[in-house]
């Protein structure tokens, strides 16, 4: 995806912590840059929308997640981490990621959630407002 593709982008300056002893992000950090970026990406939803998941006793989990290394990150650098939802199925949802460095494309993450009833744990339908609300936030030109 070309990174103006993406509504949502978050900031995130890389901690010591995440770091290896090489001085590069540990592989598996990059997930949870993903999965900060889409937390966010849904409290942006929710200004946006008052259709927001969550309230209705529903919920979501991870039901597949990818990454394609492109390059490493380091200690110290500043990250944008774009997210998007991609595509809706009948309870599932999937969210396309990259993550850049300035210019440079570093990631390329695919995560798929599956929306369910919180109480029984079953997959549900996605609800049809919710899928409108999405929509309508990702049509709005991100702001430059």
């Amino acid at each position: 995806m070309a990174r103006e593709d993406f509504r949502f982008i978050h900031t995130l300056r890389v901690r010591w912590a995440e770091a290896d002893m090489q001085g590069v992000v540990f592989n598996a950090h990059y997930l949870t840059f993903l999965d900060v970026a889409l937390t966010e990406y849904f409290r942006a939803l929710r200004e946006h929308s008052t259709e927001a998941l969550g309230v209705n006793g529903d919920d979501l989990f991870v039901a597949h997640a990818e990454l394609d290394y492109h390059a490493s990150a380091r200690y110290d650098d500043v990250l944008d981490i774009g997210v998007r939802i991609a595509r809706f199925g009948r309870s599932s949802m999937e969210f396309r990621g990259e993550i850049h460095r300035g210019p440079e494309h570093l990631i390329t993450g695919k995560m798929i959630y599956v929306f369910t009833d919180a109480e029984e744990r079953r997959p549900a339908p996605v609800p049809e407002a919710f899928r409108k609300g999405a929509d309508a936030f990702e049509k709005v030109a991100p702001a430059r």
